[in-house]
């Protein structure tokens, strides 16, 4: 439960701050009706990409374009990241043909630009969960994330804080039996972080190899 103090402050806070807040904090509620306020195009993206892992409702993911134009590469890449939820609920036979449109929307915003955060959080994301088979590199992966530590605290508005990305790069320290993970993930913890990421933390979902 969030502070009435803090209620307070979200309400005046510009959308993408709010939202990584409610996200971290695991406040469905309070995101949703945030969400339902959003004023353009990238702060709908932003919000469909945080409620969907909280919700698993299809309907955050059901009615995407496959395509923008006058794109920026958050925009691009965060659209990336809602067909890559798609490749996941998909069935068989649709996973690649969502998986190409992902593919090509996360290209278009690495050439636009490949330090912004959104980029680096979600193409590390893809790189981890695909299969080597398909492009998969938890290396690569964990290059992403290690940029995205340096790159997030010089962009607040992004609304991905510095603790995100340690943990994701932590989870590909982790994947790759790494001998720094523990003591990484004991400092992480020992930062008292928020809900979402203290759950992840203590609970991180394993990754098999090859993954169908």
């Amino acid at each position: 439960m969030l502070s009435l103090a803090l209620v307070l402050t979200l309400a005046f806070a510009p959308v993408p701050d709010s939202i990584h807040v409610l996200y971290e904090n695991k406040d469905i509620e309070g995101l949703k009706a945030l969400c339902d306020r959003t004023e353009n195009r990238t702060e709908d993206l932003m919000c469909r990409y945080r409620l969907y892992p909280l919700t698993e409702d299809a309907d955050y993911i059901a009615d995407i374009p496959t395509t923008l134009d006058d794109a920026s590469a958050r925009e691009l890449a965060l659209l990336s990241g809602l067909w890559g939820y798609r490749v996941a609920e998909g069935s068989f036979f649709q996973a690649p043909r969502y998986g190409t449109r992902s593919n090509r929307l996360m290209r278009r915003a690495r050439e636009m630009n490949p330090l912004e955060p959104y980029v680096l959080l979600i193409n590390g994301q893809s790189l981890l969960y695909r299969p080597s088979v398909i492009g998969g590199d938890k290396e690569e992966a964990r290059e992403q994330f290690a940029l995205l530590c340096r790159v997030a605290p010089n962009n607040p508005e992004a609304g991905i804080t510095n603790m995100e990305a340690q943990v994701w790069h932590w989870y590909a320290l982790r994947l790759l039996e790494k001998d720094d993970a523990n003591q990484v993930h004991k400092e992480l913890l020992a930062a008292n972080p928020p809900p979402l990421h203290r759950e992840f933390l203590q609970d991180p979902p394993d990754i098999d190899e090859p993954r169908s």
